[in-house]
């Protein structure tokens, strides 16, 4: 009778410890924050898009995009706290008032209400963050920590190279990762300034326009803008050229090192970096 009375103390001190150690959503994204450096924003997208923000969480999946795959894959390990670095419902503001009716917005809902799934946005925090969440994921995937020129890790001066040999040392970094290119394939380039997701053309033009930048490494923009812009300065002798990634390709290391920053002071539950993967096939 005394054992089974220690061993149901015991039992009862497990379920206590367990207890203790719980989080609830809404008190992670707090400590979160508070560890970027920041206070909260009036104006953020960075806000809970889906779930109860007080229930506590069992697992966190960190992610670029929360495609329904990737919302599967939290599932299977068990995590119900997805931290998505872009939006759910494909504008920025995850706006849903167009897809009322819409049979892909409303299997999505469905899937992520069935779940109990929360999901919060970590990009304006992500972004602000000194420096960059994002910059120090991508300098480190690219290898080139060494080569910054300043504090951002937005700057680098690599060895002398061409535009071409850039390429193919990229592709090794990037493997399966299909590039757009503008520029002169011999173009000597060693400056590259770099301008990862959805920066937009006036970013890539003032960088482009910049005399120490010989070759942009961007994300992704309209093929009416930035393409057009550095062809025609090719055209006209410009010693410039742009290497478009995609716009996950050029963020997602820096989500995976998110990841690795949580674990940093975060250890109630179990987090992962769940890869969303391209967007695209390209033939």
């Amino acid at each position: 009778m005394t054992k089974c009375r220690i061993l149901a103390g015991l039992f009862l001190v497990l379920i206590n410890l367990n207890a203790a150690h719980a989080i609830k959503a809404k008190d992670l994204v707090n400590l979160i924050i508070q560890k970027t450096g920041n206070t909260p924003f009036k104006n953020t997208v960075d806000v809970f898009k889906a779930g109860n923000p007080d229930e506590e969480v069992t697992g966190v999946a960190v992610c670029m995009f929360a495609t329904i795959d990737v919302l599967k894959q939290a599932v299977e390990t068990k995590c119900n706290f997805i931290i998505t670095h872009e939006p759910i419902y494909y504008n920025h503001l995850d706006a849903t008032d167009q897809f009322i009716k819409d049979a892909v917005v409303a299997e999505k809902q469905k899937y992520i209400n069935d779940h109990h799934l929360i999901i919060w946005r970590f990009h304006d925090y992500w972004h602000t963050i000194k420096p960059d969440g994002v910059l120090v994921g991508m300098a480190e995937k690219f290898g080139w920590k060494q080569y910054a020129t300043n504090n951002f890790l937005n700057r680098f001066t690599i060895p002398e190279t061409t535009l071409q040999e850039l390429i193919v040392q990229l592709k090794v970094k990037f493997p399966g990762v299909s590039f757009n290119v503008v520029g002169k394939p011999a173009l000597k380039v060693s400056r590259v300034a770099f301008s990862p997701g959805a920066s937009g053309s006036n970013s890539h033009i003032y960088l482009l326009g910049d005399s120490t930048v010989d070759v942009v490494l961007a994300g992704e923009s309209p093929q009416w803008e930035t393409y057009e812009y550095v062809r025609d300065a090719v055209a006209l002798g410009k010693s410039k050229a742009v290497i478009f990634l995609g716009h996950i390709p050029s963020e997602d290391a820096g989500m995976e090192y998110c990841t690795t920053w949580l674990k940093t002071f975060f250890n109630e539950a179990p987090v992962t970096f769940l890869e969303c993967g391209p967007s695209y096939i390209t033939y």
